[in-house]
C-alpha cells in the first residue's frame, strides 16, 4: 500500500496488465466460438445451436455462482431491464449465427466491433450527449470501414451482408443497458439473468427445430461452443474488475487478429486488400475512441 492507505502504484499496473492479458484470452475465446458456429451453423438449426450456447452457459454460471454467492445473487432492482438485456443478448447473438453462415469470420468481427462507435452515435442522438468532433470523426471513419468492408453495389455484395448492421443495432442497445445496469446491479446478477433468459426464450422453440444429428463432430462443436462462449463471458468479467473500460478497450480489437486466424486455419479464408483496409480502418478508429475516453477521464479527476 502507497501512502493514506492508497493502493502501491506497482500494484495497480500488474492489475491492469492482468486485466489486459484476461480481455486478450475472452477476445481469443469470442474469436473460437464464432469460428466454430461458422462450421457448424450449415448443419444445425440456428435455434438449436442458440440453445446449445446458452444452455451450456446458464447452467455452468449457476452451478459455479450459486455455491459461492448463496441465492442473494440473484436479488436485483431492476428486473424488467434485466430481462430486455437478456432479449437482446438473445437476438444479438441469433443474428450473428445468421450472419456467419454468409460471412467470413474475420469480416463479420470487424462489423461488429464498430459498436462501440454506434454507442457513440446513440449518446449524441437519442441521449443528448455532448459528442467532440474528434469523437465524430471517428464515427465516421468506423462507418466508413464498415461499408468499404460490405461494399454495397459491388460483386460480392448481397443482402445477407446487412445482417452485422442490425445486430450492431440491437448490440448498441444491449451495451447501453449494461451500462445503466453495471451503476446498481451486482456483475455476476446480470450475468445469470442473461443467461437464463436467452436459455428459457430458446427453450420455447426447441421442439420445432429439433434435430437428430450425425456426426459426433457437430455434437462436439456445440459443446465447445457453449464452452468458449462460458469461459470469454466469464474472462470479461475478471478483467474488468482488475482494470478500467477505458484501458481494456483498445485490446477488446485484437478480436479481429483472432478470427482472421481461425477463418485462414480452418477455411483458408484471407480477406481481400481493400476488407483489410476497412478492417484495419475500424480497429484503428475504435481504439482511437478508447484514447480520448481515457485522455478524457484523466482530465475530469
Amino acid at each position: 500500500m502507497g501512502a493514506a492507505g492508497r493502493p502501491h502504484p506497482v500494484t495497480v499496473h500488474h492489475k491492469v496488465l492482468a486485466g489486459i492479458g484476461l480481455a486478450i484470452g475472452a477476445c481469443a475465446c469470442f474469436s473460437a466460438l464464432d469460428t466454430t458456429t461458422k462450421a457448424v451453423s450449415p448443419f444445425v438449426p440456428l435455434l438449436m445451436a442458440l440453445w446449445f450456447r446458452y444452455a451450456f452457459q446458464a447452467l455452468a454460471t449457476t452451478a459455479v455462482v450459486i455455491p459461492l454467492r448463496g441465492k442473494r445473487v440473484l436479488r436485483t432492482q431492476h428486473l424488467p431491464f434485466q430481462l430486455l438485456r437478456g432479449v437482446l443478448l438473445l437476438v444479438s447473438s441469433l443474428l450473428a449465427f445468421a450472419s456467419l453462415r454468409f460471412m467470413p469470420v474475420g469480416e463479420f468481427t470487424a462489423i461488429v466491433m464498430i459498436t462501440p462507435l454506434a454507442v457513440t452515435l446513440m449518446a449524441a442522438t437519442r441521449l443528448k450527449e455532448h459528442v467532440s468532433p474528434t469523437r465524430w470523426a471517428l464515427v465516421a471513419g468506423g462507418f466508413v470501414g464498415t461499408l468499404i468492408i460490405i461494399r454495397p453495389g459491388g460483386e460480392a455484395f448481397t443482402w445477407a451482408s446487412l445482417l452485422p448492421l442490425v445486430l450492431v443495432a440491437s448490440n448498441t442497445w444491449f451495451q447501453v443497458i449494461t451500462s445503466q445496469l453495471a451503476r446498481t446491479e451486482d456483475p455476476l446478477t446480470t450475468h445469470l439473468y442473461t443467461g437464463w433468459t436467452g436459455t428459457l426464450i430458446a427453450t420455447l422453440g426447441l421442439p420445432f427445430v429439433w434435430t437428430q444429428l450425425p456426426d459426433p463432430w457437430l455434437w462436439a462443436g456445440l459443446g465447445f461452443m457453449g464452452l468458449m462462449g462460458t469461459v470469454g463471458h466469464f474472462l470479461l468479467v475478471l478483467a474488468y474488475h482488475k482494470a478500467p473500460a477505458s484501458a481494456l478497450t483498445p485490446y477488446l480489437y485484437s478480436q479481429i487478429a483472432f478470427s482472421m486466424l481461425g477463418g485462414w486455419l480452418v477455411f483458408k479464408h484471407l480477406p481481400d486488400g481493400w476488407s483489410m483496409f476497412g478492417m484495419v480502418l475500424i480497429a484503428i478508429c475504435g481504439a482511437g475512441g478508447a484514447w480520448l475516453t481515457v485522455r478524457e477521464n484523466r482530465r475530469f479527476a
